[in-house]
């Protein structure tokens, strides 16, 4: 059974831990899940390391990779303690805000975080995940007084939404930077930075992590309206960038998402960057074994457009059924790449009493236009001219699909070959081949990638061949395109490629 045909999904899988899914963690991973996030909204320290340490054993016994990615709170605006039942909120009314005050002897709401400095008169402000708007009339004393633009009730700990505020400060908070010394301590393999405003905020958070020796890769979460407005500079800054669609929906609107996502992930593709889709993408599930149409379709629709991976929340942490929402994820993520990528699918379009001819012929239009649709997608002038390194895996691609190789494998010291051709969405699968663990870590996430750890100095085509035949994913005589440098071990050298036939 070859892994091209059957078993090989291309987009990646993020599942959040929490209650639901701690003591799930190896089911998780047999499951199909290629990164594990640790919200450190959420939980203590000693719960992250232990479920860090659970995902990387589950990895070592399943003989596979996995990202560890911790998530940094930021600075997520929140009410404070307000009287039990809330208060409720009429049109015209003023309200007042003020770090820890005292609602009941002031009549001033709570706040977890001071923002009163960062504000202007006739800026927004949002209650409720945006359920509540209002207006800034005034900024005094380290008070905030708005005016409510519709009625509404909210409640302790509610979030808040300031879409025209750029805060002057950094989006590294107290906490964040406490939280911090977990990666430095527990070498995470991707620090995920919450409400990133622009590139120069990644450029803090890396030089933090250099300064103590974590070679931790950034995702940025764009999730604010600020960060819109420089989403290029910020792709190019970071690692991998969040699509965090529930933050962002507030922020700008919720029409708005949908492009703003295909920005991202268009340039995403032309800098090389790994791009995740999140937020409720199978939300509906946390209580339901059954997914909602609109999920399912949401799901395939990322999977269309050529993201790296589909991100779950609350649907592993604290979803009554985190095993099963992951298996109808992976579901629907093989059979919308099966349609796109062309493989040979067992879908029945035939007309009822048609030929097996008819059956043949309506089966090949069907394929041919998923192949098309996926062309289409990824073909939008997203190739970075002038580099090197993707000319070479643009010939490494060209060269498999000619002669109908299974796989591409790529030889690799920090990733950055793997990382090529996926940006270039190959139809067949890519092995990663790295003597590195952080390298196949970190390249768990990346699209179509299957990392292989193996030992310096190895005959890495051997190896590989030896382990797909065990898996029985290759035969003798399927041919494999190798793309590595003619230098060992020089990074970002990649010069070479080889056609290989398994013996």
């Amino acid at each position: 059974m070859s892994i091209y045909v059957e078993n090989f999904k291309k987009t990646k899988i993020i599942a959040t831990i929490g209650p639901a899914s701690a003591e799930k963690i190896e089911k998780l991973l047999g499951s199909g899940v290629n990164g594990i996030r640790l919200n450190f909204s959420h939980g203590t320290y000693a719960e992250h390391k232990d479920h860090l340490k659970k995902a990387r054993a589950a990895a070592k016994k399943l003989d596979r990779s996995v990202a560890i990615i911790q998530d940094l709170q930021g600075p997520k605006i929140r009410l404070g303690s307000i009287p039990t039942g809330g208060i409720s909120i009429e049109v015209g009314q003023i309200l007042k805000f003020q770090a820890k005050a005292d609602y009941e002897k002031q009549g001033v709401i709570p706040i977890q975080y001071d923002f009163a400095a960062e504000v202007e008169k006739g800026q927004k402000l949002y209650l409720r995940d945006g359920q509540i708007r209002t207006v800034i009339e005034s900024v005094k004393n380290g008070i905030v007084t708005v005016r409510a633009l519709n009625s509404g009730k909210i409640l302790s700990n509610h979030g808040i939404n300031l879409p025209d505020t750029h805060f002057k400060n950094s989006v590294l908070t107290k906490k964040d930077r406490k939280d911090l010394e977990f990666a430095y301590k527990e070498d995470v393999d991707y620090v995920a930075m919450s409400f990133v405003q622009s590139a120069d905020d990644v450029r803090e958070l890396r030089k933090l992590l250099q300064s103590h020796g974590s070679r931790a890769k950034i995702i940025a979460k764009l999730e604010t309206k600020v960060a819109t407005h420089h989403l290029e500079d910020i792709t190019k800054e970071a690692d991998a960038v969040m699509i965090a669609r529930g933050d962002l929906a507030v922020e700008t609107a919720a029409e708005d998402v949908p492009l703003i996502g295909r920005e991202i992930i268009a340039l995403c593709r032309h800098h090389k960057k790994v791009v995740i889709m999140a937020t409720q993408m199978l939300e509906g599930m946390m209580n339901s074994l059954q997914p909602s149409r609109a999920e399912v379709s949401d799901i395939a629709s990322a999977v269309t457009l050529g993201v790296d991976c589909v991100m779950l929340s609350g649907e592993t942490a604290i979803g009554n059924f985190p095993i099963e929402t992951v298996q109808m994820m992976k579901k629907v993520i093989l059979a919308t790449e099966k349609f796109l990528l062309n493989a040979r699918t067992e879908i029945d379009v035939m007309p009822k009493g048609g030929s097996a001819e008819d059956a043949r012929k309506a089966n090949t239009s069907f394929l041919r236009r998923g192949r098309r649709i996926f062309n289409s997608q990824i073909s939008s002038g997203n190739i970075a001219s002038g580099d090197a390194q993707i000319s070479v895996s643009l010939a490494a691609i060209t060269l498999a699909e000619q002669l109908g190789a299974k796989i591409i494998l790529a030889e690799t010291i920090s990733g950055s070959t793997a990382v090529s051709i996926a940006s270039l969405r190959p139809t067949m699968p890519i092995i990663i081949a790295s003597p590195e663990e952080r390298t196949c870590n970190q390249t768990s996430l990346l699209w179509g990638g299957k990392p292989f750890l193996i030992k310096k100095r190895e005959d890495v085509p051997k190896v590989v061949m030896s382990k797909l035949k065990k898996r029985k994913n290759v035969n003798s005589g399927d041919m494999i395109v190798s793309a590595y440098g003619h230098h060992r071990g020089v990074i970002g050298g990649t010069d070479t490629i080889r056609l290989i036939e398994v013996e």
